[in-house]
């Protein structure tokens, strides 16, 4: 006996998904004799319509062979109204008309079930149908109910959990639920409880993907015997949020197909063909002539139409779907192939919304971006508006991956109640963190870097999730995605935005088990990072690493381009569960300007002690360069204005007159590299270029004073670097580098509005070599003790603590003070 034991009709009319509340549309709208059709078609034996609280379904195919009638019952703990799904199999209307009489207290009801013989199965119970579903009210269905449904439609792994939680139950346990409860169990051995499947297919498109097999059973009486006695096996092939989000878009497509008559298009409409072989149950097979004809009909007819991009949303969706299905024929024959399965279907479908929603995410960005750049600031709010409307067609992946991760708290409770067995499927800490800036040349990209090698090294499960479109080798911990479009600014060619593909990404954090996110940016990759923690239920925690308002207006000079940038950071930053930021300066601004101190914290960041150390001076400066100055100054990082390297500039050409031994000696690379070198033709001065790992290394202990003349920077990791290498610093007195220092013990620290200052201090150093040697041991000893993988593992254990349920415990320290 193989059958589906929950599916449904179009009688199924009240939809609990807003997206199908929004379109007015039924929770399903698959005939019932289309149910039959296709369950016979996928080799069930029999056939039953579970539609919610009716037996209308099930009624009007009761007179075909191999058919019984059922119902899903909606029923309600009285104590707080919480809503749960129950099957009742086989039942005359009579026993439909006393359940309806029952229904609202789920302790008449199971006492009426068991009074009066019928099969039941508690459907989905670990799912709660209105968010109110707790420890206590499934304590209390285990001692109601012996029969248990692994649901088709729902998370496999809360599936795999609670089998196991109830094939591990004990004649103790049941015991002591009573007891807690109130509660006589329902049958005289209570803890063995059977397990049967169904697909909850409300779509046509997936009926019998899970299913219930019973080994030699051919009618409905050993059907039922078989259950009752625990022969029953389920069949699956496992459902995901894509499987779910192909359902939705099935059933609206085929609301609109019967409100609107479509059908009488499709022969005559691509995309409605396109529509039709992918979203609907049941497809008439077209001629092979009449499809060609058609094809080349619309390919004319469109190909003239395409003169431009469509403004409007739609007119946009309309024309990259008419490109993509003329540039890529085979989309279009993988949706007509009758024989693909289900789950074939469903990965084309996901394939080819990804493929549309990234080309329209990339249009608006593109318009977004361009009306910023131009400081076209109410033409903004246009595009976001029409981009806003993509939501609407993506909402039911949204809605689908929100599914299969809700009801976190509740199944993480069941499995610390119940959790002896060894089969029960925990979930392992694993952190994705989210960057624009793995693959620059700057601090936060070599601490990430540093980190994807720590974690490695300490078995923990990090992935650096990025974006970028140079042909990169996979390596271990990093999972790069191809962007969708790539924007660069016209005040800073160097600089490039990224366009993430954001299904891609959100559908290989629900695959991946990501437990926590982090974002180390507020851009593109950052937004996407915040919808998916959203979307998945997940908690996020922000990196503050660049003062990005202060950039925005020293590149374009707009005092309120700089407010409208504090106003999105601000916005973006006050969604984060916790804030770390790399300097007190830089909590005492955020705090400031508005966000809550308690979620401020300061990052446990490190430097490589062994791979940055003085016992790498090897004389490299003269060697390489030919530097023979015997006192060589050092400053390694990005090549750019906002470096604040024309004050460096400035005061080095001033020491150079005054002291002739000194050499300076840049190191990095960046759109200020080539004014820098013409600027400073006539001066000691070298440019290396770009230098990582022994080289960078060997460059710094082969220096003799390290300048960071940066007011930007929120940590400046370079500054680590340089002290570990046993070099003595000179920061300014704004960012973060100035407090990753001790002042007048490892270096000085200067105003950073003046340049006076700062020559200064460079000569005082480069003439006191007794200062130089004193302030660069002193500084290789405040390095020592802040090795980069304690500090790994101490922000690490924030994660463990909040996925033991504990969110707060970070909190409870006090912020960042």
């Amino acid at each position: 006996m193989k059958i589906d034991l929950h599916v449904h009709s179009r009688f199924s009319r009240r939809p609990t998904q807003w997206i199908l509340q929004k379109i007015g549309c039924p929770e399903s709208f698959t005939e019932p004799l289309q149910v039959y059709r296709i369950a016979k078609h996928r080799g069930m034996s029999m056939v039953t319509i579970t539609d919610h609280n009716t037996i209308d379904g099930a009624m009007e195919i009761a007179h075909l062979p191999d058919v019984f009638i059922s119902e899903e019952i909606t029923a309600y703990f009285p104590e707080d109204g919480c809503k749960v799904h129950i099957l009742a199999l086989d039942i005359t209307e009579a026993q439909h008309l006393e359940i309806g009489k029952v229904r609202r207290n789920i302790y008449d009801l199971a006492a009426y079930l068991n009074q009066a013989g019928i099969l039941h199965v508690l459907a989905h119970p670990v799912y709660a149908v209105n968010d109110r579903l707790s420890l206590g009210h499934f304590e209390r269905m285990l001692l109601l109910f012996q029969n248990f449904e692994l649901n088709g439609a729902r998370n496999d792994r809360q599936n795999q959990n609670l089998k196991s939680v109830l094939m591990s139950l004990t004649s103790e346990d049941m015991d002591r639920l009573a007891e807690k409860h109130g509660i006589s169990p329902a049958v005289e051995m209570p803890w063995r409880k059977n397990i049967v499947g169904g697909s909850d297919d409300h779509s046509g498109l997936n009926i019998a993907r899970t299913y219930t097999r019973i080994p030699g059973a051919a009618t409905v009486e050993e059907l039922s015997s078989g259950i009752r006695r625990g022969r029953a096996e389920v069949a699956s092939h496992a459902s995901s949020p894509r499987t779910m989000a192909h359902n939705l878009y099935g059933i609206a497509y085929q609301f609109y197909r019967n409100k609107f008559s479509l059908s009488r298009h499709t022969g005559k409409d691509r995309l409605l063909r396109f529509l039709e072989n992918s979203l609907n149950c049941e497809t008439e097979p077209e001629s092979g002539l009449m499809r060609r004809i058609v094809y080349f009909l619309n390919y004319r007819k469109q190909s003239r139409a395409r003169s431009g991009m469509p403004d409007t949303l739609l007119g946009l969706i309309r024309g990259e779907t008419d490109r993509l299905l003329t540039e890529h024929p085979e989309i279009m024959e993988a949706a007509r192939e009758s024989g693909a399965s289900p789950w074939e279907q469903e990965r084309n479908w996901f394939d080819f919304v990804n493929r549309i929603s990234n080309e329209v995410l990339s249009s608006a960005a593109n318009r977004l971006l361009d009306h910023l750049s131009g400081g076209n600031v109410f033409s903004v709010f246009g595009t976001l508006g029409s981009a806003g409307g993509l939501y609407f067609l993506l909402a039911p992946y949204f809605v689908a991956f929100a599914q299969f991760t809700k009801d976190r708290t509740v199944n993480r409770s069941i499995l610390e109640r119940f959790g002896r067995d060894a089969g029960l499927v925990r979930q392992e800490v694993r952190v994705a963190h989210f960057t624009d800036t793995f693959y620059d040349v700057n601090g936060v990209a070599q601490t990430l870097q540093q980190q994807v090698d720590a974690a490695l090294r300490n078995h923990k499960h990090l992935t650096v999730i990025t974006c970028h479109d140079d042909h990169l080798a996979p390596e271990a911990g990093v999972r790069n995605f191809k962007p969708i479009g790539v924007y660069e600014i016209p005040e800073y060619p160097e600089q490039k935005v990224y366009y993430p593909p954001f299904l891609e990404m959100l559908n290989y954090c629900y695959e991946a088990g990501i437990t926590h996110i982090q974002a180390a940016t507020p851009g593109p990759i950052g937004l996407a990072a915040l919808a998916i923690a959203s979307i998945l239920k997940l908690p996020i925690n922000g990196t503050y690493h660049t003062a990005f308002p202060q950039y925005a207006k020293y590149l374009t000079g707009d005092a309120m381009i700089e407010e409208l940038t504090w106003r999105y950071m601000l916005w973006y930053y006050d969604h984060m569960d916790l804030i770390y930021v790399s300097s007190g300066s830089s909590a005492e601004e955020l705090a400031a300007k508005g966000i809550r101190a308690e979620k401020i914290r300061m990052i446990p960041r490190g430097i490589d002690t062994e791979a940055f150390h003085p016992s790498r001076r090897n004389g490299l400066m003269k060697k390489r360069y030919g530097i023979t100055a015997p006192v060589k100054i050092l400053y390694v990082g990005r090549v750019s204005r906002e470096k604040n390297l024309l004050r460096l500039a400035e005061a080095f050409k001033r020491l150079a007159r005054v002291t002739p031994d000194v050499h300076l000696v840049v190191v990095g690379d960046g759109p200020y590299l080539e004014e820098m070198r013409q600027t400073m033709a006539d001066c000691p001065c070298t440019f290396t270029g770009y230098l990582k790992g022994d080289d960078l290394a060997d460059t710094y202990a082969s220096g003799d004073l390290f300048v960071f003349p940066s007011t930007t920077d929120t940590f400046g990791n370079v500054v680590l670097e340089a002290q570990a290498s046993g070099l003595p610093i000179i920061v300014t007195d704004q960012g973060g580098p100035c407090e990753n220092m001790v002042p007048n013990v490892t270096g000085l620290v200067v105003p950073g509005d003046d340049p006076d200052r700062l020559l200064d201090a460079m000569q005082r150093l480069a003439c006191d070599r007794e200062m130089r040697v004193r302030m660069g041991r002193a500084a290789r000893e405040y390095m020592e003790e802040r090795s980069f993988e304690n500090a790994f593992v101490r922000q690490w254990k924030i994660y463990e603590e909040m996925e033991a349920g504990a969110p707060q415990a970070a909190a409870a320290a006090g912020g960042w003070r």
